[in-house]
């Protein structure tokens, strides 16, 4: 289920919110409230496959366990550490099974053909929705706990709800446990919270269907193209560009307005990425949930930048490495983190500077986002040889197929134009939606539901409609 589906918006949410409102004004206890929301939560995941509810039940359960023998009374290190361990163990073995099984799996098959042997019979295995995210946060738990950073939960239902909470669920922010832990156990649900909530909800909803999906169109017609030539590419290539971020940050302002209407409080996940001026500041932006992670959950243990310059370049390599790994099973995907990385240990070799750190400002933006862009051409691509084909296309070295005024015309519209447009001047401008609605006036109210009226509308007219980091 999406929140841009008609039946999230027009029978889960409102069903969901009815039930759950009924038992707040009859005043019911916090442990009911969050069992509801479990209820609906494992709803919401196992609307499209049912049986998929059973492994987020497994994980959460492992890990429920190995909080409460890490923080046992009298447990010994032993014990501990063996917790974490198979915390760790159990999460990052279900994330790379399904994640990795069939990618390895046709490696190993190309290599038996390659040398002259008959291939494995492959058994599919069907990516789970969301899986990279509610095990790195049940995982984060567990490590908390074990170092004192996190109370351990009181019981086994307040933890299936925090790691099923349907908000956030399926494409983030990872919200670690410490931060909810309190909310979880005594909320406050105010009219205030309600207000602004709508109001994220309502201009996140407005960013998917009308910026998102519109230039989203654009990235997929170009993309699927044989030879585009030097316009359309570089003019799909930021269409892309536009779709993840104007998608992602969309579901994310969506997640922290249902929050909010829960009566939590989840974190920033965006905060203007296409406005750095190098890449180590692009990461500091994008996707912020999941780079404090990293940081602190690999990056730092492994020594961080407290280690020699050497080993420095180490610990930022097998970081950006597991964010492609994290991301999907791709060589796409993998070389996306390693091509990141290789910026970031220049940058941080150059006094944590990008090379063109003397220029402009301006001119440090546009060359960051040129680098971002052309990574975001192999994120896109379902394999390397099509993105440096693209490259290629994009810098005048494939030749031009004949078709490409057709091309042209489809993608070059004024509606196109407009939303692209659109699109652009909110992505660099200082303005930041999720800075607009922490302040609640009934002007910012009227705009916002206007917007997502107005949405709704588009939503019924059309039928591209994907949230991309689902699969994730």
């Amino acid at each position: 289920m999406v929140f841009s589906s008609q039946i999230f918006l027009f029978y889960f949410l409102p069903l969901f919110f009815a039930g759950y409102y009924l038992l707040v004004w009859r005043k019911a206890r916090h442990s009911t409230l969050n069992f509801f929301i479990t209820v609906f939560s494992y709803l919401f995941y196992g609307w499209m496959e049912p049986w998929l509810v059973l492994l987020m039940f497994g994980t959460t359960f492992v890990n429920y366990l190995a909080g409460r023998s890490i923080s046992a009374l009298g447990a010994s290190n032993t014990q501990r550490n063996l917790a974490l361990l198979l915390s760790v163990i159990v999460n990052l073995g279900t994330l790379g099974f399904f994640k990795y099984y069939m990618f390895t799996m046709g490696g190993v098959n190309a290599l038996v053909e390659l040398l002259g042997g008959e291939p494995f019979s492959v058994l599919r295995v069907l990516l789970p929705v969301g899986i990279s995210f509610y095990t790195f946060q049940a995982m984060s738990y567990t490590i908390d706990v074990w170092r004192g950073d996190a109370p351990p939960v009181k019981n086994f239902a307040t933890f299936a709800c925090y790691v099923s909470l349907f908000p956030q669920l399926v494409a983030g922010p990872i919200v670690r446990y410490n931060t909810v832990a309190e909310e979880l156990d005594t909320r406050e649900h105010t009219a205030e919270n309600w207000m602004q909530g709508m109001t994220y909800f309502c201009i996140g909803f407005a960013k998917k269907i009308l910026i998102a999906n519109q230039v989203g169109a654009i990235a997929d017609r170009v993309f699927e193209a044989a030879d585009p030539g030097v316009l359309n590419s570089w003019w799909g290539s930021v269409a892309y560009m536009m779709q993840i971020y104007f998608d992602f940050s969309a579901y994310s302002d969506m997640a922290v307005g249902l929050g909010l209407m829960l009566g939590f409080h989840f974190p920033r996940n965006f905060n203007g990425p296409y406005r750095s001026a190098s890449i180590s500041e692009f990461w500091s932006r994008w996707h912020i949930s999941l780079t404090r992670w990293l940081r602190d959950y690999l990056y730092i243990p492994l020594g961080g930048n407290r280690v020699s310059k050497r080993r420095t370049y180490v610990n930022l390599f097998l970081v950006m490495f597991a964010s492609g790994v994290w991301h999907g099973a791709a060589m796409t995907f993998i070389c996306w983190g390693l091509y990141h990385a290789f910026f970031m240990i220049v940058e941080r070799f150059n006094g944590k500077q990008a090379l063109y750190s003397k220029a402009p400002k301006i001119a440090q933006i546009l060359l960051t986002q040129i680098i971002v862009l052309f990574g975001w051409v192999l994120f896109r691509s379902p394999d390397i040889a099509s993105a440096v084909h693209m490259w290629g296309s994009m810098l005048g070295l494939v030749p031009v197929n004949p078709a490409n005024p057709i091309l042209t015309a489809e993608i070059f519209t004024p509606t196109t134009i407009v939303f692209m447009a659109i699109a652009f001047i909110f992505a660099v401008s200082p303005f930041r939606a999720f800075d607009w609605c922490q302040k609640i006036s009934p002007v910012r109210t009227i705009v916002a539901f206007a917007l997502f009226a107005f949405a709704v509308l588009a939503l019924f007219t059309q039928t591209y409609n994907p949230f991309l980091y689902f699969q994730f």
